[in-house]
């Protein structure tokens, strides 16, 4: 057996992984990258690259009430990281270390140029305790009502001074660098992103808030606005802005374009743009079917861009931008390094968080995830089997795509091919409902389309266009726009509702299986619309009573191949049930034979791990079935293999060496798929919650069961 994953540039073999999203950058002159971004689930969110590798995680950014931000800055001694800071819900408590219940402080971490790690005090807070010497190079620079979210939007530094910039408060604070009290104040409207030019003044993007284009201004050092005027495209969406040794501006374009864009002094007071760097349109350039192809100078959702003195520029993205709304950590982090000349010198990536994979049954060695797809090498090491092929959602031609709008993340993914067309389903993270996507290659390259929609409770689907109210609805874009037309819409009038509960299940045949407890349903597939989309309707979907010796059910996985249903849950004699770990899918493991008979025949009842109140927990969260076996994954990452024809457990497999001998926990309820190989090896594919990936097993068993 050999563990292997795909996503992250590295693994955590070595103590490595790139953090899952990057929403600002520094650059020191000799080319290390200085990171910012408000979330890093095992506590990166700011870091420093440099050649390809992750060199540090700064620390003390995450829980306890810390949090990371949106801006960094640094000059020859120090790193100024935009932090915030709250008291999780009046938990904590210490004065000038956590904000009175109520606040919630924004301000700047100060940290060493050279050890990250290593806090720089310039204040005096009371106590030993690694909070309080935090907390002594931590500056309040917003104090606030908790839910106000005056972030710190932008940072510059010299030597002497340092500049903050709140855009809710229309304000550049600025500091001395040393003693960080604050020595002026100058108004500027919404202020965000902003870049010191060798002279030392200062470049900001203004109007960051408005919804349209922001602006730039210049600024001397006196808080003086200047009359420089810079061109900026109309339609241009400005997120960063650099200043190269030559004085030309780069500024990072999050718009149509995707690209930098190159401004030089044609004359005293005046820039014109004067060049581009990127592939325009970005990701979706080129020709329709090349749409959503990762590569070099193919940006999606640009976040920063940063020079060193060698002229060599770095390009973060997060595949929506610095504003992401909904999308709690980004789609994706990547940095890249580029020559002056255009040649891609260094990128590193996350690109996963809270997502599954599963694979892609039109193409071999292709793998999908929740909104990406990947190409699998066998010949080479673990870790580096992956190469990143297509990002799956377009936000400007697809603007509704309910990635971009709810949730957190894409969701956990099942692919499914019926018809001669593939079909991805994907289910959120707390199973309330189900995304249907479809594929049009020569139109619209590696995009997801979005194609359907199941709603279940009303909470999860408050977001999308023109939905019905009360969510148990079906959604089937018959016009094949990708828009929720209200016209689309069918409303559940049944007294069966699809509502509650965690078990989502695609078979082979394109039919959608719902347990939520005290019951299975059945929505049938209703063929291929002439827009291309999967036909569901309410009143192709059968309701089954739970079997026995069932009293509560948690997966219903149907085996359309032998007309088999496997069932986990509880029965009389496994009981309580727990309400300790969400997700979990029960005690009891059977499998019932010819399911669709008038009679089904149970084979076998299995007792699952189960032991909630253990340190760790030890129950299983997630189930899937391929080929000879059923694979189980536990709460803390460890997989159960059974053989499917006798419910015995084989084996066990838990991370290897090469991810440190760790997981993250398992956070979603259909968090573990398997693929069998041609050549009898399983692919067996585990959501990773801690690092940016997702884990993929790769098991060659020594018995292969034959029997039915």
């Amino acid at each position: 057996m050999t563990t292997s994953w795909i996503g992250n540039t590295s693994g955590f073999g070595h103590g490595e992984w790139t953090q899952i999203d990057i929403t600002s950058i520094a650059v020191s002159p000799d080319g290390r990258v200085f990171t910012d971004s408000p979330w890093d689930e095992s506590g990166a969110e700011a870091s420093v690259y440099q050649d390809g590798r992750r060199l540090q995680f700064a620390g003390g950014t995450h829980g306890w009430g810390n949090a990371g931000g949106n801006a960094v800055a640094i000059n020859n001694r120090y790193a100024f990281i935009a932090v915030a800071r709250g008291n999780e819900n009046g938990k904590l408590a210490a004065e000038g270390v956590w904000p009175p219940k109520g606040r919630q402080w924004f301000g700047i971490t100060r940290r060493a140029i050279g050890d990250v790690t290593r806090v720089q005090p310039f204040r005096q807070v009371s106590g030993a305790d690694p909070h309080a010497v935090l907390a002594s190079a931590f500056l309040p620079v917003n104090d606030v009502a908790v839910g106000t979210g005056e972030r710190i939007d932008g940072l510059a530094a010299t030597d002497s001074m340092l500049y903050a910039a709140t855009a809710k408060r229309d304000e550049i604070d600025v500091f001395d660098a040393e003693s960080m009290k604050k020595v002026a104040t100058w108004p500027v409207h919404e202020p965000g992103r902003m870049s010191l030019a060798p002279d030392g003044t200062l470049w900001v993007l203004t109007d960051t808030l408005t919804g349209t284009s922001a602006n730039l201004a210049h600024y001397g050092a006196d808080g003086k606005k200047l009359p420089d005027v810079v061109a900026l495209p109309e339609d241009t969406r400005a997120v960063d802005v650099t200043v190269d040794k030559n004085g030309r501006l780069l500024i990072a374009d999050n718009g149509w374009r995707q690209q930098i864009l190159v401004f030089t002094a044609t004359k005293p007071g005046r820039y014109e743009l004067s060049g581009t760097f990127g592939q325009r349109n970005g990701i979706w350039g080129g020709a329709p079917s090349e749409s959503g192809r990762p590569g070099p100078l193919r940006f999606n959702g640009l976040t920063g861009v940063g020079v060193d003195a060698a002229g060599n520029i770095y390009v973060s993205m997060n595949g929506v931008g610095p504003h992401p709304g909904t999308i709690g950590a980004g789609l994706g982090a990547s940095l890249q390094s580029y020559s002056p000349d255009g040649r891609l010198r260094w990128e590193v990536d996350g690109l996963l968080f809270v997502d599954g994979a599963c694979a892609d049954p039109g193409r071999r060695d292709s793998v999908f995830t929740g909104n990406k797809r990947f190409v699998l090498d066998f010949s080479q090491p673990p870790g580096h089997e992956w190469k990143y092929a297509g990002f799956l959602s377009n936000r400007f031609k697809y603007p509704e795509d309910t990635v971009f709008h709810m949730d957190q993340w894409p969701g956990t993914p099942l692919a499914r091919r019926v018809n001669g067309r593939t079909f991805l389903y994907l289910t959120d993270m707390y199973a309330d409902h189900l995304k249907i996507y479809r594929f049009d290659p020569p139109h619209d390259g590696e995009t997801a389309i979005p194609s359907g929609f199941i709603a279940g409770r009303a909470s999860g689907v408050r977001s999308v266009p023109n939905a019905p109210p009360g969510g148990e609805w079906i959604w089937r874009n018959e016009k094949g726009d990708g828009q929720f037309n209200p016209e689309e819409f069918e409303r559940n009038t049944s007294d069966e509702k699809l509502a509650g509960g965690w078990g989502w299940w695609v078979d082979t045949k394109g039919d959608i299986w719902r347990a939520n407890d005290t019951a299975i349903h059945r929505l049938r597939f209703g063929g291929i619309d002439s827009s291309g989309n999967p036909v569901y309707s309410y009143a192709k979907m059968a309701t089954f009573p739970i079997p026995a010796p069932f009293r509560y059910v948690k997966r219903a996985i149907y085996d359309a191949g032998g007309d088999t249903l496997f069932v986990t849950g509880y029965t009389a004699d496994a009981m309580p049930e727990s309400k300790d770990v969400p997700k979990e899918i029960g005690r009891v493991l059977a499998r019932y034979d010819h399911w669709s008979s008038a009679k089904p025949t149970l084979r076998y009842a299995t007792n699952l791990l189960w032991q909630p109140a253990g340190n760790p927990r030890r129950t299983l969260v997630s189930v899937t079935v391929e080929g000879d076996y059923l694979f189980a994954v536990e709460f803390i990452g460890a997989v159960h293999v059974f053989d499917k024809n006798t419910g015995a457990e084989v084996g066990v497999i838990n991370p290897g060496a090469e991810v440190g001998n760790t997981s993250g926990h398992i956070d979603v309820a259909n968090a573990i798929t398997a693929h069998r190989r041609e050549n009898g090896e399983y692919l067996v594919f585990v959501e990773e919650d801690a690092r940016g990936k997702v884990m993929m097993y790769r098991w060659t068993p020594s018995r292969v069961s034959t029997d039915g």
